[in-house]
């Protein structure tokens, strides 16, 4: 029998929104434009003919769309690259003549220019920064104007990772009067004396482009996450021609409410701008009232509450989309891990879209924001797998003296007000020993505190190290003259080298990547230093290291998901060693991860053949993976074991239980099989050794007392007999709508197929369009074009992209299996 389900999702097709500029009236341009990765410059001129390029929506990776080929770099997940195009083209009304129009684009990757019918209006090699043009002087009020971006992502292996290739961010069009709010023009800064009182400390550049000054009122209203009035202030200016024009107030109000990791409470703030009495100009910024300190010996508090930062690295792809950014697929993610007990994210190694702070800001995640992988020189690519073979240099370092600085600052503009962002992290591994900076401290090798490679001793004719100090120095004022509120901070790489050098100094805060070695030394060694993880490995010690020391605040594991890129040898799509996969499902490290940060109880069963016993695991390429991705052996027991019951009759199993009480037990269809153990505190794991037996294996955690507090169950199952909706989350965040749908393989009584890899096709009927399946196999390096794809732990995910309103009808088949339907309600 064919299970069908209705869900209904109202959705506004053409929503007007501020675009994170602040000013202005905007319209969110992402539907029907023309792309070709295959035409030159003649695709500049108003008539060129592009009725044979592809119609594409944006956002729009191009790279994912293509087919992996081990000819290709594995830093950026045997993808390609390339050069491409787009044309839109776009009808300007008549009666918004007089008015300023400007072009925004969220996230081009990379080096594009930007054309407004035929003119150059500007050029931004950076493909993580956003950015807008003033289009007014070119525009054809009245009728069609032709907006043409050329992207050119040539140099295919200019980055560690994986970054996709294209607009791959939303795009505005924005009106605005000639005198209105500057370009993130609009700062919040909070301050608060608890929860007795708070001050919103309000600054307000005006752009004037009319050609004399102007006069204007400006009014700040602030209302309270209850939807009242909380306070008020008024300003007038009178604004010279340029946007050299800033008006500041303060709001004081009484018992704000905090934002908080548990209650996130959002204020809004209204400013509207008014000449000769009438409005002008409007904007809305969302804030909140908190307080972060930093203390050497204490660590992190959050509104005066001592706490560990529990944070995740992330970088911006998304499996099967690529580097296209949908606001619907990150908010399951990061809810996904704040289930898991994370609290805090690290944007390594770049600015994200917009729309990933709003969610932080909304759900009550901390946010540390990074700029930057490399500054004024390359480092290696690996072009034949992790750490394999002869690396590439190519990168983004060419233009990094010329727009690094106005990088950096447009980054802090735009992100400023997000009251989830609580540190800037100017770089990452810039000071990666002899990748490309050297010094004579090198000499003295691993003993010196080095824990990763330094590849070979000091070399002197390598780029100066000391040259770092002075860098850090000119990014961290560019930080501090736009935000003085937040701490500047970067991840050190090689910490025992930078520290011969002015680099650490620099920084309000300091991240040491994988040297949780020197945690104690340094903190002797420098006692007025404020020191965390910035980046660590997943195994019990690391976290050790941050709950065995009080100054140490926190850590940020590497990673929180898996990306693509920094793949290891062929077939490998990326980096495998994630609390979630690729389709953002939860992996056993991440339960392995929830037993040591949640605080909610929790229990969780794993599985693998009990070692010397013999068989194999389940998944036997993810453990080889995890091993190559990690460059070890991984410990036993496991924390990667996953949640089967099928084995054969009698052979001894090792199950573990990642579990936060107390102790635990094991039963088996009812009976108890495994007596009750105390948690581990040694690995953080409790474990038995039985013989495997067809049934249910249940296993229970309790408190010391003996009460359960948790329960947590695996079944043997069958042989595929059905697919299964088994969740499905619909969202009406952006224009369209976008839905997400996890189809698994159950047998015939229901049980889910763990071991299944049956091919999944999927059907659509109506207005919609399959972005991609993802099954997160990271050894699969099939097509992912189409729409059909093999199931991977008996699972598979469908994101389903709306185009307009109406009902759509999906179907889920797979040979010799009962398929499944579902209906979606777009209205």
């Amino acid at each position: 029998m064919k299970k069908i389900i209705l869900l209904t999702i109202s959705f506004f097709l053409f929503v007007q929104m501020q675009a994170q500029l602040s000013f202005g009236e905007s319209e969110r341009i992402n539907s029907f434009w023309k792309f070709s990765n295959n035409a030159n410059h003649e695709a500049l001129k108003n008539d060129f003919n592009d009725r044979r390029w592809q119609t594409v929506n944006l956002p729009h990776d191009w790279s994912v769309r293509e087919q992996f080929s081990p000819t290709l770099a594995s830093a950026t997940g045997y993808l390609p690259g390339g050069i491409g195009w787009y044309r839109k083209t776009i009808n300007i009304p008549a009666e918004r003549n007089g008015k300023n129009v400007y072009l925004y684009f969220e996230g081009i990757y990379n080096r594009s220019e930007v054309y407004l019918n035929g003119q150059l209006l500007g050029k931004r090699p950076n493909g993580y920064i956003s950015f807008a043009y003033d289009a007014t002087p070119h525009i054809n009020f009245g009728q069609d104007n032709v907006i043409t971006v050329r992207v050119d992502h040539s140099q295919s292996a200019d980055s560690r990772w994986y970054t996709g290739s294209g607009i791959y961010r939303d795009v505005y069009l924005v009106y605005a009067n000639p005198v209105h709010i500057s370009q993130w023009g609009v700062y919040v800064h909070p301050e608060t004396s608890g929860n007795k009182s708070g001050t919103l400390n309000v600054s307000v550049d005006i752009t004037n482009s009319t050609g004399k000054a102007a006069s204007v009122v400006i009014e700040n209203e602030l209302i309270s996450p209850a939807g009242k009035v909380a306070g008020k202030s008024k300003t007038t200016l009178k604004a010279a021609v340029g946007n050299e024009n800033k008006a500041t107030s303060k709001i004081k109000i009484k018992n704000p409410e905090l934002w908080s990791l548990d209650k996130p409470a959002l204020y809004t703030l209204n400013t509207k701008v008014y000449q000769n009495g009438k409005l002008i100009d409007q904007s809305t910024t969302r804030t909140g009232f908190r307080t972060y300190t930093f203390d050497p010996n204490k660590g992190f508090a959050l509104n005066g509450e001592w706490m560990k930062v529990k944070g995740v690295c992330l970088h911006h792809d998304a499996g099967v989309l690529g580097a296209a950014s949908y606001k619907e697929v990150w908010k399951r993610r990061l809810l996904t891990l704040k289930e898991l007990g994370c609290n805090a994210i690290r944007t390594s190694h770049n600015p994200q879209a917009s729309h990933l702070y709003e969610i932080c800001d909304e759900i009550g995640l901390l946010v540390m924001n990074e700029a930057f992988d490399e500054w004024e020189f390359p480092k290696r690519k690996w072009l034949e797998g992790w750490n394999v073979g002869t690396p590439g240099f190519q990168g983004t370092f060419d233009f990094f003296e010329e727009w690094g600085e106005r990088d950096l600052a447009d980054m802090v503009r735009r992100d400023r007000n997000h009251i989830s962002i609580f540190a800037w992290s100017i770089g990452n591994e810039v000071d990666y020993p002899n990748d490309p900076y050297s010094h004579p401290v090198l000499a003295g090798g691993k003993e010196t505190g080095f824990t990763q490679p330094i590849f070979g001793g000091y070399k002197k004719d390598a780029p100066d190290a000391m040259r770092l100090g002075a860098i850090a120095k000119r990014l961290a004022a560019v930080v501090r003259k736009h935000d003085p509120s937040r701490p500047v901070t970067a991840g050190l790489a090689g910490v025992a080298m930078s520290n011969e050098t002015e680099y650490p100094s620099a920084l309000d805060i300091a991240g040491y990547n994988y040297t949780e070695s020197m945690y104690k030394t340094d903190h002797e060694k420098y006692p007025k230093r404020v020191i965390f993880g910035s980046e660590n490995r997943h195994d019990l010690d690391a976290w050790k290291a941050v709950t065995d020391n009080e100054f140490i605040f926190g850590q940020f594991l590497w990673t929180g998901i898996d990306y693509l890129g920094e793949s290891g040898r062929w077939p490998s799509r990326g980096f495998y060693s994630g609390l979630l996969d690729f389709g953002g499902f939860v992996k056993p490290r991440g339960y392995f991860r929830q037993s040591l940060w949640s605080e909610k109880p929790m229990a969780y069963i794993g599985t693998y053949p009990a070692p010397g016993a013999g068989g194999s695991s389940h998944n036997a390429d993810v453990w080889s993976q995890l091993e190559a991705s990690q460059g070890r052996r991984e410990q036993r027991p496991s924390m990667d074991a996953w949640p089967v019951w099928n084995y054969n009759e009698g052979q001894m199993i090792r199950v573990v239980t990642y579990t936060n009480a107390a102790k635990a037990r094991l039963m088996l269809n009812g009976k108890e099989v495994g007596a009750t153990k105390d948690y581990d505190k040694s690995t953080g794991i409790i474990y038995w050794d039985i013989p495997y037996t067809d049934g249910k294996l249940e296993v229970s955690g309790m408190d010391k007392s003996g009460k359960e507090i948790a329960r947590y169950s695996i079944q043997s199952s069958k042989r595929p007999y059905a697919l299964k909706i088994k969740k499905q989350i619909n969202s009406a965040l952006n224009e369209n709508g976008l839905a997400q749908v996890v189809i698994e393989v159950v047998d015939e009584d229901g049980v889910p197929v763990m071991l299944a890899d049956n091919e999944v096709t999927c059907h659509i009927a109506g207005p919609a369009r399959l972005l991609g399946l993802e099954a997160s196999n990271n050894s699969d390096m099939s097509d992912y074009t189409d729409n059909r794809h093999r199931v991977f732990n008996g699972q598979i995910l469908a994101y389903i992209k709306a185009s307009e309103k109406g009902e759509v009808n999906l179907k889920f088949t797979s040979p010799l299996l009962k398929s499944v339907e579902t209906k979606i309600l777009f209205e």
